[in-house]
């Protein structure tokens, strides 16, 4: 380091400016080991090679993919409908440190926040990807366009989507600010726009699954079940990615007293994940035994359809991933410490698995068969994995950072 660079001090802290708490924050993001780096520009290349893929397909049009006039919604809706779980699931942080007064998940929950900013910036990356003509999106514009609101449920999934953005905006930097000057966050500023975001987080995945269940021309989403089963698997699916992030976090950086919290949100997942596989055999038993129009839609995803059988290799794994998972969060000694990788692996399975269940496994067979019986298969181009793994590289990018600007006030939280 020159003689030139100014490094940030303790004396810091007692400086009360929001610009020099800006400077610092960044400057707090970008110091890290080789590893760090190494991590950030391999997320960056990712980023870049998506984006390259994006404006190619900007350029060409969505002839670009492979999807049609009768699968419309492809790999890009999958992964935003999973993005707005994800982003449901940081809130299970929230619910024991401010319901149940948990003092140690308390000091972590701004993990959880954090991850539900890097969820929703995703989303939107998603739905922007998913636009044929993104500069077209002034039409939905108050004032400017039509927003057809409150007759449109895709309005309502944009108010609660961008109205959560703000709330976890808020809150973290609220609290990370407060934090950086020394001083004690005050609870009015905070602590009611937190209990807002737990209702908050259940109605971005309800009006997501309102949103698919509402067309009536899609049998296959025509069920009741189908919100109870997004929050379900949001709540396995963000809890897992956290457990992960701060399995990581305790072999990587100083951050003490996570034990508690991993033991907390392991045995959240071992109720929601049970939960979530009854669900789905509920929904197995409607379909197969008692029969209806959307079973034609059922049949293709779990055994193919006329010969068409692209499916069914994601609905399996998907089967076995959440299965084999549910019976590792069932073992008593998964918290062992001599475990901690197999509890790591019993949440990527979940993770995985709740990303097919809630992606492929649900947003494709709705379009197939066809309103008119057709089997028209799906199947994503490569220029729609390469977009996808762009977004993903992108919002991991984002929560890296914010983590890495977290630290010190992490650090702060020492084990009872």
């Amino acid at each position: 380091m020159s003689s030139s660079t100014v490094t940030p001090t303790e004396s810091d802290s007692h400086i009360t400016s929001y610009p020099r708490f800006i400077g610092r924050s960044l400057w707090l993001a970008t110091e890290g080991s080789f590893a760090f780096y190494a991590w950030m520009t391999m997320l960056t290349a990712l980023f870049l090679v998506g984006a390259n893929a994006w404006a190619n397909q900007v350029a060409g049009g969505m002839i670009s993919t492979h999807m049609t006039d009768h699968v419309s919604w492809g790999l890009y809706i999958a992964n935003f409908t999973f993005m707005v779980g994800l982003a449901a699931g940081g809130v299970m942080m929230v619910i024991p440190a401010y319901l149940y007064h948990d003092r140690k998940m308390h000091d972590v929950v701004i993990i959880g926040e954090l991850l539900a900013i890097a969820a929703i910036v995703m989303c939107l990356m998603f739905v922007v990807a998913d636009l044929g003509r993104p500069d077209r999106f002034w039409h939905m514009v108050p004032g400017i366009g039509k927003f057809n609101f409150p007759i449109s449920m895709l309005t309502w999934d944009v108010i609660v989507l961008n109205g959560y953005l703000i709330l976890n905006l808020h809150i973290c930097g609220y609290l990370l600010y407060m934090r950086f000057l020394g001083r004690q966050p005050n609870p009015v500023w905070y602590v009611p726009f937190v209990m807002l975001s737990i209702i908050w987080a259940i109605s971005i995945h309800t009006v997501t699954a309102f949103l698919y269940c509402g067309l009536g021309g899609r049998p296959f989403w025509n069920t009741a079940l189908l919100a109870p089963r997004f929050l379900a698997s949001a709540f396995v699916s963000g809890p897992a990615f956290i457990i992960v992030t701060m399995a990581m976090m305790r072999g990587l950086t100083q951050v003490k007293g996570l034990e508690r919290p991993i033991a907390t949100l392991t045995k959240i997942i071992r109720v929601t994940i049970l939960i979530n596989l009854l669900m789905v055999v509920s929904e197995l038993f409607t379909e197969f035994y008692t029969g209806g129009s959307h079973v034609s839609a059922a049949k293709y995803l779990f055994f193919g359809l006329h010969g068409k059988t692209a499916l069914v290799p994601w609905t399996w794994t998907a089967i076995g991933l959440n299965i084999t998972a549910a019976c590792l969060f069932l073992w008593p000694g998964l918290l062992g410490p001599k475990f901690r990788w197999l509890l790591v692996s019993a949440c990527l399975m979940a993770f995985v698995g709740a990303w097919i269940e809630k992606g492929m496994g649900l947003i494709v067979p709705g379009f197939i068969p066809s309103t008119l019986h057709e089997v028209v298969e799906y199947v994503p181009s490569m220029l729609e994995w390469k977009v996808t793994i762009g977004i993903w590289a992108f919002g991991l990018m984002v929560f890296t950072i914010a983590i890495k600007t977290a630290l010190p006030t992490l650090r702060q939280s020492e084990p009872s």
